[in-house]
């Protein structure tokens, strides 16, 4: 239940976020209703509510991920056992280390990320980035209960509560996160040692392994404050990470299109004059305006008025040329 109520809250607002960026990125045109990026994040949004809010979820993924912290604290040795084999099984090594430091109170990650290099090639092994964010979501769930024990002990267990909710989503975003790039990395590694037998060649296990770096890259950058926090990258770091994810989209961006086409949708589910598959993007969106019921007959009360006389004589075939009066000016659509 912790795993998918994480998920849930995680991949939905990652995706509706995702939906919107590639809206901002399309720029006026991601406006149209033509783009089918519209219909596609009015269709979406809801997913953030739906099922399950996602400032609801946290708080259950919580709940249990404290019951390990709890069996840890107690050293209860069968409640401990029940955890193994599950997704929150990763969290017991790290969360040991952590509360064996200082007196059980941790100041810091036990993990540093190598900075052998120097440079951006520090952060471009990703069993590296794993024990990253393997780390961060121990200390973000051990936060979390040092906070609760502290504030139970001045105030009710619900106002108690309700003062770690910003924790409790930190942590729950951070369990997700390595959940999904820990399943990638299982993913790519069980389709490369089946080697004749894959679905996948060299070249696809190769640009995926690039795609998983940089989603790791990307969301240690995105959440940059959470690992800063438990000190597992120092700021003097910090160049070499952003370099790395340049570098790594660099290496990615021929394969770019050939990446989303490999999803092989077609133009009649996308319904995107943005997204056809010739690439034939502005006579696309020409021919849906020119479909538009509004841009059929003017005569019917469709078009305001005016359009008649000054701006359909500028459309013609999608070029069109209007001569301003005596002076000569000439406007071109």
């Amino acid at each position: 239940h912790a795993t998918t109520s994480a998920l849930k809250s995680y991949a939905t607002a990652f995706t509706a976020d995702g939906i919107e960026d590639c809206r901002k990125a399309c720029g006026g045109h991601g406006f149209l209703v033509s783009s089918g990026l519209v219909e596609l994040s009015n269709t979406y949004l809801q997913s953030c509510t739906v099922e399950g809010d996602n400032y609801m979820l946290p708080q259950q993924v919580v709940k249990v991920l404290l019951k390990l912290v709890g069996a840890m604290q107690s050293g209860d040795a069968a409640l401990l056992k029940d955890h193994k084999g599950t997704d929150m099984e990763y969290l017991i090594a790290p969360l040991m280390t952590l509360m064996k430091q200082n007196g059980g109170v941790p100041n810091k990650s036990t993990f540093v990320l190598p900075t052998t290099n120097g440079n951006a090639q520090d952060f471009l092994d990703v069993s590296t980035i794993l024990k990253a964010f393997q780390h961060r979501s121990a200390c973000l769930l051990l936060d979390v209960a040092m906070q609760l024990a502290s504030n139970m002990a001045k105030s009710s267990a619900q106002q108690a509560w309700n003062d770690c909710l910003l924790g409790m989503a930190r942590a729950s975003r951070a369990h997700a996160s390595y959940i999904l790039l820990r399943d990638f990395y299982n993913g790519l590694k069980e389709e490369e040692n089946k080697s004749s037998t894959s679905c996948l060649g060299p070249s696809e296990i190769q640009v995926l392994s690039q795609c998983l770096t940089l989603l790791g890259l990307y969301w240690m950058d995105q959440y940059l404050e959470d690992f800063l926090q438990n000190q597992s990258i120092t700021t003097g770091s910090i160049p070499h990470l952003r370099q790395a994810i340049l570098d790594v989209m660099t290496k990615l961006r021929p394969d770019a299109v050939g990446l989303c086409d490999a999803r092989d949708y077609s133009d009649f589910r996308l319904k995107s004059a943005l997204g056809k598959f010739d690439g034939d993007v502005y006579p696309a969106i020409m021919e849906s305006a020119r479909r538009d019921p509004l841009n059929q007959k003017s005569a019917d009360g469709g078009v305001g008025m005016g359009y008649d006389e000054s701006l359909k004589k500028l459309i013609v075939g999608g070029i069109g040329e209007y001569k301003n009066g005596l002076s000569g000016t000439v406007s071109r659509l």
